[in-house]
């Protein structure tokens, strides 16, 4: 009878056992996927979770905007700002110049959803070059926001890490007679780019 009650014993002992081991081996698998996230995945998860509520995105220069996501590159997103006023002004923000995601506390758990592994179409694989090129070819006049302010003007040429912006007026094309100066800016210190 005695041994029955050791066996027993050792039993409990060796399911408890295997049941902790079990246990921190999910939550050791649970960190190794968190530490592979990068902002760009959380960011288009939390997207994917509501795609009605906009994303509150502050800035490397401290501006906090409203952002309603439409596309996302390999290091920019694209969206709408959403703001009080009527008018809809297109932006698009490198994923480098993002500071923070701001959450309200009952959404926060929007920025614990799974990243599923998403199909990689050929958008997610253009990087921001590109897209400034194509900004570039289609003479959008554009607001940068960069670190050391904001600029008006209209890309001229794209090269790989930097962009020459001819500045000229809002709302006026890019003519000869309008520009005030041709400005070269870093890649490093876009903000954001408003179309």
């Amino acid at each position: 009878m005695r041994w029955d009650n050791l066996f027993d014993d050792l039993e409990g002992q060796l399911e408890d056992g295997l049941s902790a081991e079990e246990s921190g081996a999910r939550a050791e698998e649970e960190r190794l996927r968190r530490g592979r996230l990068v902002l760009r995945d959380r960011l288009q998860a939390m997207a994917r979770a509501e795609p009605e509520r906009p994303l509150r995105i502050r800035l490397g220069s401290g501006e906090l905007l409203r952002v309603m996501p439409l596309t996302f590159g390999r290091d920019w997103l694209s969206g709408r700002i959403i703001d009080d006023a009527i008018r809809t002004t297109q932006i698009v923000v490198p994923i480098g110049a993002i500071a923070g995601i701001v959450l309200d506390p009952p959404t926060a758990r929007f920025a614990e959803v799974e990243v599923v592994a998403e199909e990689r179409g050929l958008t997610a694989k253009l990087g921001l070059a590109f897209m400034l090129r194509d900004l570039c070819r289609r003479r959008v006049p554009l607001e940068l926001l960069t670190l050391a302010g904001g600029l008006q003007g209209t890309i001229d040429r794209v090269g790989r890490d930097h962009l020459d912006l001819a500045l000229h007026e809002p709302g006026l094309p890019r003519r000869a007679a309008a520009l005030t100066a041709i400005e070269i800016v870093s890649f490093a210190a876009i903000l954001a780019v408003r179309v």
